[in-house]
């Protein structure tokens, strides 16, 4: 895995906008395209793994709660059996 991860164009525009409609109604300030690119990096950079790790940990214990799901039924057909 990258140390960051790489936006798409779409993907970009969108956080971009996200972050002046952010900046604008909560603290009444207007960032510009550069300042947006350059804390989305930041978030990227220095947050982003946390919240992929945290993505992963999450999917991990959703599938090992579905494989438990599937060994209980088996048990039980087998009981039934």
């Amino acid at each position: 895995m990258s140390k960051t991860t790489k936006l798409s164009p779409d993907q970009q525009k969108f956080a971009i906008n996200q972050l002046q409609t952010y900046f604008l109604q909560e603290r009444d300030e207007e960032l510009s395209e550069l300042s947006s690119m350059l804390l989305i990096d930041f978030i990227s950079q220095k947050l982003g793994p946390m919240f992929y790790n945290k993505g992963i940990e999450d999917s991990q214990r959703f599938m090992s709660e579905r494989v438990e799901d599937l060994y209980a039924l088996l048990l039980k057909e087998q009981i039934e059996d």
